[in-house]
Parts: C-alpha cells; structure tokens; sequence
C-alpha cells in the first residue's frame, strides 16, 4: 500500500498543496503520487506551500499524527519545522523534517494550515519499511495461492491503513481456500525446534475511537493454552473495570471502557517471544454552538448582551466584530463572561460606533447576529398591557408616547388592523387606543401598536379565557395514584393540561423538595435527576388562570439501601483479636435489612479488607489475625434488597495489645471538708497503645467496695474528688485504661481524713497604707489588700465603725480585698477598718482618711478707711497635710441698712485678696475657713467682734444727700428690709426704657444710660421705698454730654 493524499475539496478559496521530499521523489500537489516505503534510519520532508494572494492574514500551521496528536516542540528534537514567505509570488512554504525515521513513526499524519477565519487541511501518509521474514509470514502446505487477500478486520470500529500490506500466502495442500488468507498476527510461532504456532487474527496497525466510548482489540490464537499478555507503552495492563480481558475460543479481547484522552496510546500483545504492535488513537468531538447568538436592536447607552451555549464547558471560543478579532486590549469597551456553557459578550453602555457582525467561533463552529444601535428619540410613557378577557366583554389597548403629533397603525399577528363595527382606533393627544366590543375566539392573538416613523414597537397579547384541565387519571381533589421509583433513579412524570390562556401551573409539597419544573404549553413535567429519600412524599399539581382551576395528588414512594449502621464500637481486644458490635440502621430503605459486611483497614491505610463474604445476621462479629502493636478501624455495612448501604462511622482506632503497668508516684496534695485531690505520675510502661487516660477510685477503710470518683477518663495527671463524706477514713486508687483495658492500680499506702484543714485569717496590709492616705477631691480611690486563711475567711469594711455608703464598692476574691470609691469627696475622708474572720479567728486594719478643722480665735484687729485687720490661730486639726490656707469671707450685720443683710462676700482666697472695698458706713463680720490638698473644713470660724465702717454726718431721717460727679448718692437710716429703688426723669419712671440700665453693688446705685443725646437732658431723681418710709432724692445738674453717663448714689439699709 502506498500512500496518497486526498485530492483538494472542491470550492476551496485559496488553495495549497504538499509535497514530498525524501531520497529520490517529490509528489506535486494537488495529487500525491505514490511514494516507496522509507527505510528506517533515513530522513523524511514534507513541504506544504499555501497561495497566499486571497488572505487577508498571515497563514499559520498545524502538523498532525493520525488525526489528534499534535506535533510541536515537545516531539522531541526529531521533528524540525520550518515556514518560509515569497513576496514576490505570495506563497507561503511549510516544511516538516522527520530525522532518522523508526517504524514508530509510520502511519498518517495532517497538516492544518488556517488565517483569520479560514482553514483547510490535507492528510498524507509516511510507510516506513519493517523487518520481513518470520513475523509477517508464514508459509502453509499447500500450493502457492495467487491474488491479493483481503485484511480481516477484528473490530467494530474502522482500522487506519498505518502498516504496509503483507504479500500474499501461497495455497496448501490439505488446507481450504482460507488458508490463503494474510497474516495479521505472525505472533503466535515457536522457534528453534518447537512446534509451529499458526496465527488465526492479529491487530490492526491502528484503531480510532471516539472520547467516552470503549473499544476491543482482538486477536486469534491457534492454540489455546498459549499464555498472552497485554502491554499499553510498554506498561503490563492488569484486569480492571477499564481494562477486561475476555477469552472466546481462540479469541482474546481486550475491551478498554469509557477512553479518554490519556487511553491514546501503543498497545502490545505478546506470547511467549512473538509480538504484535497496535496503536489507538481516541478522537475529542469538536465543540459546537448549542444555541447561538440573537439579533439586537438597542438604543444609544442601553446594555447590550450577547449570549451563546456551546456543548463543552470551559470551552475556548473567539470574538469577533465584522472580521475583527476582539481581544483583552478592548476590555475597557467589552466584557467577556464563561458561564459553564454559556459565553457573554456584554456592552455596558453601547454607542452608535458598536453597531456592527459580532461573529462567536469555536473549533467546530460559529454563530453571528447583527447588532443595531439607534439614537433614542421617541419615548414611552404607557405601555400597553396584556388583556385577558371573557366572551362578549370589551377588550381595551391603550399606550401613550411623549410626542402628541405621533400617529401610527395597529397589526394582529402582524396584520394590519381595519376598522370595523366592533373595532374602533382613536388617537387624542398622546394617547393612542384600540377598542374592540363583544370579543370572540378569534379576536385572541398579539396586537401591535407602531409609531409612524419610528423603528419602535409597542405588543402586547389578548387572551380568551378557557377553564383549565388536568388529564390524568388520577385527577380530582380526592383521588391519589401511587408511584414507586427506586432511589438514584431519575423520575419524570409528566402531567398533560390544557386551558385558554395557558394556565399557570403550580407543585406543592409538604416540605422543600428538589425536583425541578420543566414547562411547556400543555404539558408540566415535574424531573427528579436522582430521587433520593427525602423526595418521598404527596405532591399536588394546581393550575389556575382567570377561567377556574384544578388540581391533582400524586405519592412519590422512594426505595432505597439503608442507612449505615450505628452505634459501631470495639468493645474489648486481645493481643490479635476484637470485638466489634453495633446497632441496626434507623432506616432500612423500605425493604428489610438481609444482613452486614465488616471491613477492617490499617490506620492511616486507604485499602479496606472485607472480613467476611456472606452476610451476618447477627450485629456483633470477632475479627481475629491482626498484628500486635498497630492501630486498626473497623466499619460495617448493611444490605437490603436495593443494595448495600453507605459504609458506617470507623471506629475509634484500636490497637490489639496488653493493658499498660500501674501509674507511679501517687501522693496526696490536698483535702478539705468534701474533696481530696490526688497527683500521680504516668505508668512507667505505657506500651505502642498509649494511655486513653485515668480512672480514680476510692473505698471506705476495711472495705473492698470501690467507688469511682470520676465518670470520665481523665487525661492530665492530677484529679479532684468531689462530694466525698466528711470526716471519712478513705482509701484511693488510680488505673490506667486504654483499648486493652485496665491497668493494675496504684494505692496509696495510708487511708485520708476528709477534713479541711485550717489556716489562720491574716491581712498583709501593703506599705503604703500602714499610714494615713490622702487623696484629692475628684480623684479615684482604689485599693487592694491582701490577707489567707482557710477556709475563705469572711471580709468585712467598716468607716468609723458603720457600714459603708452606697458610694463605696467593695470585691472580695479568695486572696484579696478590693475597697473602690469611684470620686473621692469630703464625706470620705475618715478610719476604715477591715477585719478577716474564720469561725472564732479573726484579723483587723485600719485605714485613715483625715481632713482640717476651722482656725481658732478669729478677731478683727484694726479697722481704718475702707480696710481692716484679721488675726486668728491655726486649727487644731491640719487632716495631716500641708499647712492650712485661710479663706475670709464676710457679710453684713442686720443693724446696717445700707446692704442686703446675711450675704457674703469673699474678701481673701488662696492667698489673693480680690479687687474690693469695704464700702462706709456698713458694718461687716468676718468667717474664717481653713484648706489643705484635700479640700476646705466643713465648719468656719466667726470673728469676735465687727469692724464698722464710719460716714461723716449720717443720721436717720432726714436723709443725707451728697452730691457724686455724674450722679446722686443717697444714705438713710438703718433698716431691716433692703428698700425697693425707682429711678425718675422729670418725674417719670425710666425703668422699662431700655436705654436706661440700672444697677447696684455693696449700696451704691448707679443708673447708665447708653448713648445719651440731646433728648436726654432734664431733671433725674431717685426713689427707695420699704416698710418705714420713702425718701425721693432729685438731681437737676445732668445734661447732654458726649459720653454714656454714670449717675450713681448710696443707699444704706
């Protein structure tokens, strides 16, 4: 056989041809002529030139082996490719050389040139010569027979002509015609003085097989006790649910399950010495456009998504716009989006330059939609609306649009709508209407509105009204049929129903269900992928549209394996040896449980072993031949008619071994009224098992009864005992347990008391609070003393033997005490004590808090002018701080008219005197406080006697007038009441003007008067009134001056 390539298709756009070169012989193109086999070890070149005047891109290619394997840099350094260009002809010339050919390297191979949107291929075939004699041929008695033989195929799918033709047999003697037959095994032959073995089939030299199917290789011994083994790229293949080896008489077949790409490979059969070589080549279906892109028509700024669904996920597709490839250059403008299937190209904001071909290609195909963009002109106010109406009602379409001029037609079905008796048209102003009287049947259909002029559409449906129907047989609101479907099944059932408009169809169900809903115009199916458990229940199908509705019941009953086993636990092992039991599953699956499987699988082991082959009945199974020293888990497996249920929790790992030696080391560390707390050291021979933890146990003294103290293992070395009996002579033991069981205990040597054992109450006041503490008034008080004693004594706080305020806080812990005044004040300062008590022992402290008292002997000294002297003695308490400030304040005695009696005026303050006088004609006294950093004394000291401030010529009544630049003085006799004072201009009262301020200090009246004019000029006057008597002073000297004017007067009291 020679091989050939396929003549040109015809209607190619651009064409190409390969060529051959190799020792002595070139094919020209279109047609190949045959060419001579290739020896191995020579040098093989394929040229394939392409005419390059009718592309509009660069040319690209792709060499082939068979129909998948692509050839390219990681072939190996035997392969070199080159590519070349002639300008001045415009060919392009591809070159393939294959260096020192191997019989390997026969078979067909193609070459795939393509440029933009164009491709085209050409396949060739390279034979190279194999080693004649014995594995080819073989010479049966008989004749010579003349003629070629046709080759016999031994498999379903086509065989590629890869190997050259082996030459025909001669006829034998004693043998039928089909003794003649070609050779295609010449494996089976024994050599060197063995008997012959005569070859019935051999493989092909090649198999193709689509991806996901199987395919078998067969091959035909003539004896059939000769040993034969499959070989995949010089790998054994062992049985197994993709590889199954099959003997059939003299036939021996390998079938190769569900290939996939990594199937694609030589294949090798041998018997004893002899050999036959095959190779598979599996084929991946091209992707194609499942559902392919759509038409738009947008207008400018509107979303523009093109969508398309190809058969493979994950598949590689491009993008193009009137030829042009889109690219990630272009993803500012355009978003492309995988969505399994589905691809998106998507415009967010689309302008008019967007209107264009938008072209999707695959390797297997393309799809293209044409996408219009209009500038938006003519907007839509009222859509019109869908009409579902009953027979003989009125059935009205109305829309509006923003231009009152707009005029248009209305279509049904895309005819144009005549007016007629029950059809009427009118347009007022924006609105655009359609009216029809008396509908009937055929009125139903979707009605059109189109503005004249306008690329725009406005539909809408009328729909005549029908009852809706459900046919099943099981229809109606009390019958119910019963389906039955065994779990991992797929269920669809499919429900037909019919109504005028389509009814809507609803499914209910007790609880949230899977199934999913798949709707068509008279048929509802309701798809369930793979039933399982919880799918099992009533479900109720209503349809309903505005004629009626009906409803039918449906029972689902699912079938299932059952549920794993429970409960599944190693309840005691040996040195080889457990035993493992465990509890039937909650669920059988609907069918009662036949029996169990136990697998048992080496911790941190992937490989399970069943343990038996015959179900158990019974829930309890000893598994024996285990390794000593190795962790082991267990699982079991329940069987029903469906099948075998999922596989059960693994048990704890377990390890078959001795129990460890006793803990060590146990002692006593404390005990009190009710507990006892034990410490122990870890055994000193723990084993490869390890320790799962401690177990605690005690008894009465003379007793073998042993009482466990804890419910639970505990891991740590160390346990409290809790709720023992007090005063009780006890004895304690601890054990060890892991898988193996129990250790021997360890015992303490004597029994316990339980009794607490007690310890003196004492505070250990810190240093700092041995002496009295100050703190400033605002500022945060916290203080935290220590104190022991056990049991936990009892604290109490006292202040000066009373409780606490509500002010002070107090936390009390086992060790500590915390006293916490959150703002310090005066009311603080004072002793506190603490005292610690257990039972008749007790501890104390005292804190001090103190503060100053008032100074002593406070006297006036001297008085002369408007100033005085003080003199006074320290307080006897200084609140042990720094030494006391004096604050002097005074107030006026009631025998002094002049001011406002009992009110006190701070003359002195942290040593500043403030800007004041003493005013004449008052009489004053004097109080004295004392300060330190904590604060004032709560009580002041009052002077001995008054400093008196004499006035020249004061009497009682008359009063005094004196005259004061710019005002009126007034001084009258003592009073007991301050006097209510009227200022008076020309005999009016000014005290609502605004203008006027009047004011009074120490019993001086002024009166301001703000921005005084012309108008301001006349006679002003004072009056004060109280319950002796009124006295009204007049002042005729004030006028008109540029300044505010200050009138003033004393007044006394």
């Amino acid at each position: 056989m020679s091989p050939r390539v396929p003549p040109c298709p015809q209607g190619r756009t651009w064409p190409w041809w390969p060529a051959w070169r190799g020792r002595s012989w070139v094919s020209p193109c279109p047609h190949v002529s045959p060419c001579p086999p290739v020896s191995p070890g020579k040098d093989v070149a394929v040229v394939a030139r392409v005419d390059g005047a009718q592309l509009s891109a660069k040319a690209a290619v792709k060499w082939f082996k068979g129909k998948w394997l692509e050839l390219g840099s990681k072939s190996g350094t035997r392969f070199q490719f080159k590519e070349a260009f002639d300008k001045e002809s415009k060919v392009y010339t591809f070159e393939l050389n294959i260096s020192k050919v191997v019989v390997g390297d026969r078979g067909d191979y193609r070459c795939e040139v393509t440029a933009k949107d164009k491709k085209d291929s050409c396949s060739f075939n390279i034979d190279v010569e194999g080693e004649r004699g014995p594995r080819h041929s073989w010479t049966p008695p008989g004749p010579p027979r003349k003629g070629p033989c046709p080759p016999k195929p031994h498999c379903s799918l086509t065989p590629l002509p890869w190997d050259p033709p082996l030459p025909c047999l001669p006829r034998g003697d004693n043998k039928d015609d089909a003794a003649g037959e070609l050779d295609f095994s010449g494996l089976l032959k024994k050599r060197w003085g063995h008997r012959s073995v005569q070859g019935r089939a051999r493989l092909d030299p090649a198999y193709q097989v689509d991806k996901g199917n199987k395919i078998k290789l067969v091959v035909e011994l003539s004896d059939p006790d000769l040993p034969l083994k499959w070989y995949k790229n010089g790998q054994l293949l062992k049985p197994s649910t993709k590889y199954v080896f099959e003997n059939v008489g003299l036939k021996r077949i390998l079938t190769i399950h569900k290939c996939s790409l990594a199937d694609d490979a030589a294949y090798e059969c041998r018997v004893n010495d002899e050999k036959s070589f095959t190779e598979v080549f599996v084929k991946e279906p091209p992707v194609t456009i499942e559902k392919g892109l759509d038409d738009q028509q947008v207008f400018v700024g509107d979303r523009v998504v093109l969508e398309a669904e190809v058969s493979e996920e994950g598949a590689q597709v491009m993008w193009l716009k009137d030829g042009v490839e889109l690219t990630r250059d272009d993803a500012f403008k355009y978003r492309f989006k995988k969505d399994g299937k589905k691809h998106y190209l998507i415009i967010n904001e689309a302008t008019k330059e967007d209107t264009g071909h938008y072209k999707l290609m695959t390797n297997g195909g393309e799809s293209e939609a044409e996408v219009i963009v209009e500038e938006k002109k003519l907007e839509v106010l009222q859509d019109i609306a869908d009409l579902t109406v009953r027979a003989a009602e009125q059935a009205v379409f109305k829309c509006e649009v923003s231009d009152e001029k707009v005029t248009g037609k209305w279509y049904k079905n895309g005819v144009e709508v005549r007016p007629s008796k029950r059809i009427r048209m009118a347009h007022n102003g924006r609105f655009h209407t359609l009216v029809i009287d008396d509908v009937r049947p055929e009125d139903e259909g979707d009605y059109t509105f189109i503005p004249d002029g306008y690329a725009l559409s406005l539909s809408a449906k009328l729909n005549f009204l029908e009852p809706p129907k459900i046919h099943l047989d099981c229809s109606g609101k009390t019958a119910e049929n019963t389906i039955v479907v065994v779990a991992g099944n797929k269920l669809r059932l499919d429900v037909p129903i019919t109504g005028e408009p389509a009814p809507t169809v609803t499914w209910w169900k007790g609880e949230q269900g899977r199934a999913h809903l798949e709707q068509q115009s008279d048929l509802s199916s309701l798809v369930i992928e793979s039933a399982e458990r919880g799918d099992e229940g009533q479900y109720r199908i209503t349809v309903t549209n505005p004629a009626g509705e009906d409803s039918a019941t449906i029972t689902i009953k699912v079938v299932d394996v059952p549920d794993p086993p429970e409960a599944v636990r190693v309840t005691s092992v040996g040195e080889d040896w457990a035993t493992l039991v465990w509890e039937p599953p909650k669920f059988d699956g609907g069918q009662p449980v036949t029996g169990y499987l136990v697998e048992r699988k080496k911790k941190g082991s992937m490989r399970w072993m069943k343990l038996n082959f015959e179900v158990l009945a019974a829930t309890t199974f000893e598994s024996t031949r285990m390794i000593e020293g190795v962790f082991y888990e267990m699982r079991v497996l329940a069987v029903n008619r469906i099948g075998v249920s999922a596989p059960s929790r693994n048990t704890q790992p377990f390890m078959p071994l001795a129990p460890t030696s006793e803990p060590t080391h146990l002692t006593l560390e404390d005990v009190t009224d009710t507990t006892a707390t034990l410490k122990w050291r870890p055994p000193d021979r723990v084993g490869a098992g390890g320790i799962d933890g401690y177990l605690v146990e005690y008894c009465q003294e003379g007793c073998e009864c042993w009482l466990p103290a804890n419910t639970e293992l505990v891991e740590r070395c160390g346990f409290t005992a809790r709720g023992l009996p007090t005063g009780a002579r006890l004895l304690f033991r601890v054990v060890g347990v892991n898988m193996a069981g129990r250790s021997p205990p360890a015992t303490l040597l004597q029994p316990v008391t339980i009794r607490e054992i007690v310890e003196r109450p004492r505070i250990r006041l810190p240093r700092h609070l041995r002496q009295t503490y100050v703190r400033r008034v605002g500022e945060q008080v916290n203080l935290v003393v220590p104190f022991q004693g056990k049991p936990r004594p009892c604290v109490t706080w006292t202040k000066e033997g009373q409780p606490l305020g509500a002010d002070v806080a107090t936390r009390t812990s086992d060790l500590d005490t915390v006293f916490f005044i959150r703002t310090a004040a005066r009311a603080h300062s004072g002793r506190y004590e603490l005292r610690v008590r257990i039972e008749n022992m007790e501890d104390a402290a005292n804190i001090n808090l103190q503060r100053p008292g008032p100074p002593q002997a406070v006297q006036v000294r001297e008085v002369w002018g408007f100033n005085a002297q003080l003199e006074w003695e320290p307080p006897k308490d200084d609140g042990n701080s720094q030494p006391c400030t004096p604050i002097a304040p005074r107030t006026l005695t009631p025998r002094c008219c002049c001011c406002r009696p009992q009110e006190w005026f701070t003359v002195y303050e942290h040593n500043r005197a403030p800007p004041f006088e003493l005013v004449m004609g008052n009489e004053y006294l004097f109080r004295v406080f004392s300060e330190n950093m904590c604060g004032t004394s709560e009580a002041a000291a009052l002077s001995r006697n008054t400093a008196r401030i004499p006035k020249a010529g004061a009497h009682r009544l008359p009063p005094f007038w004196g005259d004061i630049p710019g005002g009126l003085c007034v001084c009258g006799g003592c009073s007991d009441t301050w006097p209510k004072v009227t200022w008076l201009k020309n005999q009016q009262d000014v005290g609502a003007d605004p203008r006027f301020l009047a004011r009074h200090s120490q019993g001086v009246l002024t009166l301001l008067i703000r921005k005084p004019g012309p108008v301001d000029g006349g006679t002003y006057g004072c009056r004060a009134v109280n319950e002796l008597g009124e006295v009204v002073d007049i002042n005729e000297g004030a006028g008109f001056v540029a300044q505010p004017l200050n009138i003033q007067c004393d007044v006394g009291t």
